[in-house]
């Protein structure tokens, strides 16, 4: 048992079972115990591979999409460019390095990161150092002035309730404890009014996951872009809604219990877009159709910018680079599976790559 799974565990015999959300942060973020306080979770050596790792294309075409957003509405003098959750500070950098080219962009922009591991944060500020980041603890502290965000593998860290469909209503599922090991159980069932839009799409035995912690930050972000103009693209594993149990941990790039090391592996699960959406409509923006993260990266040329980076390589050098662009953008491998939904004012066009979306109960996403 984990040092942390020892504080969990003792605190569910004293205050009983806990919900989903609760254990995911006390797992991720506990001070001294949590998954990312003191850890670099990236990489060969980490637990995870993010697509800015996988290659720099990724990177530079979200950066030029924004910069070319940034330009469509009349280039503003001062504006914040940021990214929530950044890594090691790898897709700024290619993002920044690619919008140089956009004339005024870099100049007009201060980079501003949402980071909680004092980790990463250091790794950022080695990478970035030419760019003078600015770091905040939450995305509410970004400044009120256009916003032009980046939030890739974000959403899918933040802490889910699940809800298991019942005869007598929806059972939260929780962690308690059983011989003194975690084990996932579920709260008696009550009627939800929240869910009751999901009795339609949904049977006994269902499960249907929210994150009321993703949309409030939704809404800070959208809020932003309705007030001051400016544009975000988030990219995440997920769905137009949510279906089934998603919850998963991740250690040594394999899947795992998420109950038996806490602290020890990341904890993610798949992001629903379509309260993303309203909640971005709510808080004053518009939204763009969910498209597939290979189809965006193709509608932002990936294969051209693959071909020149493909003429000065060879070899084993060549082969990676190849695998990386199929990686990225196959439908078997990242290409279908990630999503991309952008956000932008009411009455500006998306960022390149996007098209404009009307408000639906539900639809496939845009292929």
């Amino acid at each position: 048992m984990t040092p942390l799974a020892r504080l969990l565990a003792a605190r569910i015999a004293a205050e009983g079972p806990m919900p989903l959300a609760e254990f995911m942060v006390a797992c991720l973020l506990h001070p001294e115990h949590g998954y990312y306080t003191g850890r670099d979770p990236l990489g060969a050596a980490g637990d995870f591979t993010t697509a800015p790792e996988i290659s720099q294309m990724f990177g530079e075409l979200l950066g030029l999409a924004l910069a070319h957003a940034w330009r469509d509405q009349g280039a503003p003098g001062r504006i914040v460019l940021a990214e929530p959750g950044p890594g090691r500070g790898t897709l700024m950098a290619d993002a920044l390095r690619a919008a140089a080219r956009v004339p005024g962009f870099t100049a007009a922009a201060g980079v501003h990161l949402v980071e909680a591991s004092p980790l990463l944060r250091a790794a950022q500020a080695a990478r970035l150092a030419d760019h003078l980041p600015t770091w905040h603890d939450r995305l509410a502290d970004l400044p009120e002035t256009p916003l032009y965000l980046i939030a890739n593998e974000f959403f899918d860290a933040l802490p889910i309730r699940q809800f298991v469909r019942q005869r007598a209503g929806w059972a939260e599922r929780q962690v308690g404890l059983s011989a003194g090991r975690l084990v996932l159980g579920l709260a008696p069932a009550l009627p939800l009014a929240a869910l009751a839009p999901r009795l339609a799409d949904t049977q006994p035995g269902d499960v249907v996951e929210t994150c009321a912690p993703a949309e409030a930050a939704i809404g800070e972000i959208a809020g932003r872009i309705a007030r001051h103009g400016g544009a975000a693209i988030i990219i995440d594993y997920g769905d137009w809604i949510s279906r089934g149990d998603t919850f998963q941990a991740l250690r040594g790039h394999a899947p795992c219990d998420p109950l038996q090391a806490p602290g020890k592996a990341d904890l993610t699960a798949h992001v629903a877009f379509a309260p993303l959406a309203a909640a971005a409509r709510a808080a004053g923006a518009a939204t763009s159709a969910l498209v597939p993260q290979g189809v965006l990266l193709e509608r932002l040329g990936i294969t051209a910018r693959a071909q020149v980076l493909a003429r000065g390589l060879s070899g084993a050098a060549l082969h990676s680079h190849i695998a990386a662009h199929r990686r990225l953008t196959h439908p078997q491998e990242m290409g279908n599976l990630f999503k991309a939904l952008a956000i932008h004012p009411a009455g500006a066009p998306p960022p390149p790559g996007f098209v404009s979306d009307q408000p639906k109960a539900d639809h496939a996403h845009d292929a």
